[in-house]
């Protein structure tokens, strides 16, 4: 949820910290703050809203030089975002930033009162602070073992101690969290894009690890305070890779990223024309063993998910489940030894999704976890691991992402259906040869976007929509959907559009749009059926279908004609004019893009 980032060098801190808080935004925007450790003790200056303003603040506070500090962007969890609630807390000994959830601050924050301890804001952080100074008796790895023995939930904490105004003590336990190496300085950051202007080399904090952070060194201890070695990671994305690139919002920089990104995703994984997962344990015989797929994740990864359902079950006819992760880990799934459990996350910490990836394995069944971040916690905790090549992905709303965790799970269930005898190798290649070719296929509806512009040009003023689909049209229906609800903040559902008639279609007054989507052949007279009974009704419709689909006359008012594609993987190429769509509507009603009001990238507490 919130971005922490650390630093200690030859640098000044102040200078480092903002520019790591910039690249971290996007994890969390209701505040700001820093603490640079200087003589005579640590000084914080935080403020509610957005890094601007904490910038403005600190220069008209003219500090003095620091090498050493610790940084914060909020998304608030517990206390309204405010001054007072914002990162970092701090006592006169020690402060800390925190990315996380304390589940029993409210009997820590007792003991501590009872104690003599006063408390100014409404926050878990506040107590956590409290609580390690009131363990903090000169040595500052004993007093955070103390106190973090004491707490319940998760955390990934960046803490600077009066008495060592040259360190930073980091510690992780089911939040994100890394360190980054430099020469003569190091660093601290709950993600990579914090870290690419200054260095590309990072270790990733093990659950339970103290990492000691000067600009000599590092060291690591685990859980049991031992002394630990953690292998050290060359990130393969540049800084240039995580800036705007001459693009007005990261998400139409991501969205245009697409072609590329599937390519860097599906090419390394064909071999001689056939799908290779590049999994040396998950054979082909273990393949035809699986007997139920269970697809679980959060958000635009679990619409992925859907996608990736419908694909397995044409291609391999294995059954499988689509699970909303907060879902799947408290309605007791059964589970059986020959199941596998599919992990989808952009981050590799969606904190949902990793309790699932938990439960699973606790019953014995085997994880493979589809995730854009190497090294990251569900990533680690997997038993196999399909890497999505995105690159980093920082608007809030996720695009590029989505597309390549839908080009993973097109692999999976080629390959999937091929060990299992359902598709002949002739078939095979020619539909891997069509996916090899998905990144040209949407490179149209990038270039030419007039369409799109102009009709969220005539839809800017809606407040309510509704979007229709079958099949594979229906999972693009919840994707498209939730895009445009997201940053546009136009009230949107999604329904199956045979469904209509059983209630929702009540909904349809006068002039209400409608995003008829119909790209599958199979069904695309029943769904047409569908947009023209909510045009009756009075209903402005948007019907995207396909270039030869003959539509009838007073089907739909707009219509917006996608090329000729195989219908397994339309999705892949009718998700583009959803993704702009979304976008301009947006744009033209003057949101933050980026960063939509109340969200965060990576929901990393529950």
């Amino acid at each position: 949820m919130c971005g922490i980032v650390g630093y200690v060098g030859k640098r000044s801190a102040q200078d480092v910290l903002l520019d790591g808080l910039e690249k971290l935004e996007y994890r969390g925007y209701d505040s700001a703050g820093v603490a640079l450790a200087q003589e005579g003790g640590i000084r914080v200056v935080k403020s509610k809203g957005r890094l601007d303003v904490l910038r403005q603040k600190l220069a008209v506070q003219a500090l003095a030089e620091s090498s050493c500090g610790i940084g914060h962007t909020r998304w608030a969890t517990h206390g309204e975002p405010s001054d007072v609630n914002s990162h970092p807390h701090s006592t006169p000994r020690v402060s800390i930033v925190h990315n996380g959830i304390i589940e029993n601050y409210g009997a820590l924050k007792e003991r501590l009162a009872a104690r003599g301890y006063t408390f100014e804001s409404e926050t878990d952080t506040e107590v956590l602070v409290k609580l390690i100074d009131s363990c903090y008796h000169g040595e500052p790895l004993q007093a955070l073992h103390e106190a973090l023995g004491m707490v319940r939930g998760s955390y990934a904490l960046a803490v600077l101690f009066k008495d060592f105004p040259d360190t930073i003590f980091a510690v992780k336990k089911e939040s994100p969290l890394i360190v980054g190496w430099g020469e003569g300085e190091n660093f601290v950051a709950s993600d990579i894009p914090a870290l690419l202007k200054y260095t590309r080399d990072y270790s990733v904090l093990e659950e339970g690890d103290l990492a000691v952070v000067t600009a000599q060194g590092i060291r690591f201890y685990n859980a049991f305070g031992e002394p630990v070695e953690r292998q050290r990671l060359t990130a393969d994305w540049d800084q240039e890779a995580a800036e705007k690139g001459g693009y007005p919002h990261f998400m139409l920089k991501e969205i245009n990223e697409q072609p590329a990104a599937i390519t860097a995703t599906v090419s390394p994984r064909v071999e001689d024309g056939m799908p290779d997962l590049r999994i040396p344990e998950l054979t082909d015989e273990r393949l035809r063993s699986i007997r139920t797929v269970h697809l679980v994740a959060c958000g635009t990864a679990m619409h992925a998910g859907m996608v990736g359902k419908a694909a397995i079950e044409t291609l391999a006819r294995v059954p499988a489940e689509v699970d909303i992760a907060s879902e799947f880990r408290y309605r007791d799934p059964i589970l059986n030894k020959d199941d596998l459990v599919i992990i989808i996350s952009q981050s590799g910490e969606t904190s949902d999704t990793l309790a699932a990836l938990k439960l699973a394995k606790s019953r014995g069944v085997p994880v493979l976890a589809i995730v854009n971040v190497v090294g990251s916690s569900i990533a680690r905790a997997a038993d196999y691991i399909l890497y999505t090549y995105a690159g980093p992905e920082i608007a809030v709303a996720s695009t590029k992402a989505y597309v390549v965790q839908m080009c993973v799970l097109y692999l999976f269930a080629l390959r999937l259906a091929y060990a299992r005898g359902e598709l002949e190798k002739a078939e095979t290649k020619r539909l891997t040869a069509e996916l090899l070719r998905a990144g040209e296929v949407i490179k149209p509806r990038l270039d030419d976007c007039e369409q799109i512009k102009y009709l969220a040009s005539r839809f800017v003023n809606t407040q309510s929509c509704f979007f229709i689909g079958r099949g594979f049209d229906y999972a693009l229906s919840l994707e498209g959907s939730l895009k445009l609800k997201e940053i546009s903040y136009v009230h949107s559902d999604a329904y199956a559009a045979g469904e209509l008639k059983h209630g929702t279609i009540s909904l349809i007054t006068d002039g209400v749009p409608v995003i008829a989507l119909a790209t599958q052949k199979k069904v695309y007279e029943k769904t047409i059926s569908n947009a023209k009974e909510t045009k009756s009704r009075g209903a402005r419709v948007i019907l995207f279908t396909t270039k030869d689909a003959v539509v009838p006359e007073g089907v739909a008012d707009y219509i917006v004609r996608l090329d000729e594609y195989e219908d397994l993987l339309m999705p892949l190429q009718l998700i583009v004019p959803l993704q702009l769509f979304a976008y301009y509507m947006a744009v033209l009603r003057g949101c933050d893009v980026d960063k939509p009001r109340n969200l965060a990238k990576s929901v990393t507490v529950e």
